[in-house]
């Protein structure tokens, strides 16, 4: 069994944090105004799951890893599409300032992406499951480099969406497609 160390769990976590931070950039940037609160909330929830996938990789093992590693890739794509398609719909649907725009902080919207973007941080649980490696420590790493990497994902996005314009949600709707189709991308090919 192979050990794995700090720097390896650290740049592992910084990997798995990339599909955090551009959704809540893409998300953010098609929000008009929000709270701290409700970055809090969206950053704890991709942490949290990131944290709670890779635990219950590792502990699932060698049980269900052919069973999962055959659709992962499908289900994140298909989560991730059908979010950036409803954005890209509402964007074109809104008539201008006064249609909300998609908020991706609560609901539905927050656990479908939350579970979309925390798919791979289960397939790498499964491949830690065979190494020797402090699943607490991993998990929690994972988990607060996902927290810290959606909040400046958001902040970001506050920016961004003051120079894109009234199409900004558009554009995150895309985004999130374009993540959806890298992991699927990534999988088949």
């Amino acid at each position: 069994m192979d050990s794995l160390d700090f720097v390896s769990v650290l740049t592992i976590a910084l990997a798995l944090s990339v599909d955090c931070f551009t959704v809540a950039l893409s998300g953010s940037i098609s929000m008009r105004i929000f709270s701290f609160f409700q970055v809090f909330r969206t950053s704890l929830a991709f942490g949290l799951f990131q944290a709670v996938m890779l635990a219950l990789g590792w502990l699932a093992g060698q049980t269900i890893v052919n069973m999962i590693a055959t659709y992962d890739h499908w289900v994140a794509f298909i989560l991730l599409a059908l979010v950036g398609g409803r954005m890209i719909w509402e964007s074109f649907r809104s008539s201008g300032g006064n249609t909300p725009s998609t908020d991706i902080t609560n609901g539905i919207l927050l656990l479908t992406l939350s579970v979309a973007t925390s798919i791979d941080a289960l397939a790498v649980g499964l491949t830690f499951a065979f190494l020797e490696v402090n699943i607490v420590l991993a998990s929690s790493t994972i988990g607060g480099i996902a927290f810290a990497a959606t909040a400046v994902g958001f902040l970001s996005g506050r920016k961004i969406g003051g120079l894109v314009g009234r199409r900004a949600e558009a554009i995150g709707g895309i985004i999130l497609i374009g993540i959806g189709l890298r992991i699927l991308l990534t999988h088949i090919l």
